[in-house]
């Protein structure tokens, strides 16, 4: 029972997650290029924009994927990638 119990809260917690990101609009899902370990001027580079905007753009896919930091960001791309096959 507790296995049951451990596996519905991982699956909830994983539709939670996957139903923030699909709330991202396309540039912010772009934008979360920082989470493979590129540096923001390294993001803009490559998808043509300014820094300061992308800037911009990952502070609010922070708040809408409700993390407390960078970590915690990658560690949501981690199981987004790993879930997503």
């Amino acid at each position: 029972m507790k296995r049951t119990r451990a596996a519905r809260t991982e699956h909830l917690q994983r539709f939670d997650l996957e139903e923030r990101f699909r709330s991202l609009p396309p540039r912010q899902r772009e934008v979360a290029l920082i989470t493979s370990g590129l540096l923001n001027k390294q993001v803009a580079a490559e998808l043509g924009t300014t820094e300061r905007t992308v800037k911009a753009h990952r502070a609010s896919v922070m708040n809408k994927m409700r993390a407390d930091s960078i970590a915690d960001l990658v560690r949501m791309a981690g199981v987004l990638q790993t879930h997503s096959s």
